[in-house]
């Protein structure tokens, strides 16, 4: 599995700049007015990453099939979406659809790119896209506590158990607390995940800077830091017309653009990963002679749902994972030399999948 991140943000800071460098094409329209993006982009990128390459190289392995995630380029919202303010319902439903949301704050100063409330204010903008997206969250609680009353008093079990968790959501909101400061007990997370609330979803802000800030920040993204910190979420700070202009080079320019900018990588691989953590993803692979393939779980997944990622009837008909840690693979010069070495395991269905394993999956017909 992948993940599916939406970018959102006010217009003009930076979106579909952001956008179009990380999928590397020039699908989302990136123009200096509001509402350029009319429908939202979707764009699926390859997740670098080197341990793949080694693998593949060591193995001998014909073709490299990485993991992907998707990006969901969405249009800038402004003070009264959630009333249908600026198209605001229509991209509220599209945030819906993502597993996390990428709040692009604009961190530069440029005269001659406008911003819609006239200064340049990442909190500020940070704060009236949260208000908007509790809004529209408070207003689905209020509809679905509505529609569930004659269940609950006609002593509707699931019914009953989806009115607490809405009056939880319900007086987080009242107080100006997004849904995702609620406290939920394991048993009830599947049920909190059908309320489909916006403020619910992880949050990952990324700092747009011009590209002199571009390695160091400024004094606006470390603000966006420290507000960051104080609600337990990440930030990234990347240049979007950096990002753009690695997008169109090759990877020998690219390599030599990125060391002139004093940066060791590209704002994609730091983004990737602030998402990984965000959403409790990493990666397992299967290498062999055909292919070196990355696949996406996540942490703390068991060998047989694993193998169900790779495909469903692995999962069904699980019989054991035979094993080898990265470093193991990599120091035994790959699978021979690591079952000789006995560094191959057999693992069973209870074993839980660490980040960098290279698995083959034994299964039942």
């Amino acid at each position: 599995m992948g993940f599916r991140m939406g970018i959102v943000g006010l217009p003009n800071v930076g979106k579909s700049t952001l956008f179009n460098a990380l999928t590397r094409t020039a699908a989302a329209q990136a123009a200096n007015f509001p509402f350029c993006t009319i429908e939202p982009n979707v764009g699926e990128v390859a997740v670098p990453d080197a341990r793949l390459d080694r693998l593949a190289q060591i193995a001998g392995s014909k073709q490299v099939i990485p993991t992907r995630m998707t990006f969901v380029d969405i249009a800038g919202l402004v003070k009264g979406a959630s009333k249908g303010e600026g198209l605001g319902n229509q991209f509220l439903a599209n945030i819906r659809e993502c597993d996390a949301i990428a709040h692009v704050l604009r961190c530069f100063e440029d005269d001659d790119i406008t911003h819609v409330e006239g200064r340049v204010d990442p909190v500020e903008d940070a704060r009236t896209i949260e208000t908007e997206l509790m809004l529209a969250d408070l207003e689905s609680v209020e509809r679905r506590l509505a529609n569930i009353t004659r269940k609950v008093r006609g002593g509707d079990k699931e019914a009953i158990a989806q009115e607490r968790l809405l009056g939880a959501a319900q007086a987080a909101l009242a107080e100006g607390r997004p849904a995702r400061t609620v406290a939920v007990d394991e048993e009830d997370r599947r049920a909190w995940a059908t309320l489909q609330l916006l403020t619910a979803k992880p949050v990952l802000y990324v700092c747009n800077v011009a590209e002199a800030d571009a390695a160091q920040g400024n004094a606006l993204s470390a603000r966006v830091a420290a507000m960051a910190a104080a609600e337990g979420a990440a930030s990234v700070v990347i240049s979007a017309r950096i990002e753009e202009e690695l997008a169109q080079l090759p990877p020998e320019e690219a390599a030599l653009f990125l060391a002139e900018m004093g940066l060791e990588e590209p704002g994609l691989d730091r983004l990737i990963r602030a998402g990984y953590a965000l959403l409790g993803l990493q990666t397992f692979f299967t290498v062999g002679p055909k292919e070196a393939r990355a696949w996406t779980i996540p942490a703390g997944v068991r060998a047989p749902q694993a193998a169900g990622v790779i495909h469903g009837d692995f999962e069904r008909a699980f019989i054991r994972a035979e094993t080898i840690a990265y470093h193991d693979y990599i120091a035994c010069g790959g699978e021979q030399g690591a079952k000789e070495a006995g560094r191959m395991r057999a693992e069973g269905k209870t074993y839980v999948v660490q980040d960098g394993d290279v698995l083959h999956v034994l299964h039942g017909a």
